[in-house]
């Protein structure tokens, strides 16, 4: 049996964790309980930076790994991964005004924002721990190469 990478298990673990503390946030503001719901999107905002750190310092130094699934499929899980990046950056610019409009207490712009970011933060980690199913789980991965490397030709 082939174990899981240590990294990406990680790291997904992170998203999975900023999107679940994002919903209790969304229940804890909708029950009026306005310092639990700044403390727990805190956290979610914690996660999401640990998440992102790992996975930035696993592509400068590791590499992304390359689809290793059948080849007819290949396009799909591109189409994908092109989905999941473009709502991933959406969601973290969303996510990053969000916080800033909240804690300065422009709430007239944060109670328009945050449904939507969390909305869009939750199909983020959806498709991000598809990418990693389709990844390490279902198929096997791809060549890895580190961007140092790709960019220095070693």
């Amino acid at each position: 049996m082939n174990s899981l990478p240590i990294l990406p298990t990680i790291s997904t673990s992170f998203i999975v964790l900023s999107a679940i503390t994002v919903a209790i946030g969304w229940w804890q503001i909708k029950q009026r309980k306005i310092e639990a719901h700044k403390k727990t999107m805190f956290f979610a905002a914690v996660f999401a930076l640990i998440f992102f750190i790992i996975y930035a310092s696993r592509t400068i130094f590791i590499g992304n790994t390359s689809f290793g699934g059948p080849d007819d499929i290949k396009i799909y899980y591109t189409v994908f991964l092109v989905f999941h990046i473009t709502l991933a950056t959406i969601g973290a610019v969303f996510g990053i005004v969000s916080l800033t409009t909240g804690y300065k207490n422009n709430l007239a712009l944060h109670r328009k924002l945050g449904p939507i970011t969390s909305i869009i933060w939750f199909f983020t980690g959806i498709t991000g721990v598809a990418v990693y199913l389709l990844l390490y789980v279902f198929y096997h991965g791809g060549e890895t190469t580190s961007m140092i490397k790709a960019i220095l030709g070693f």
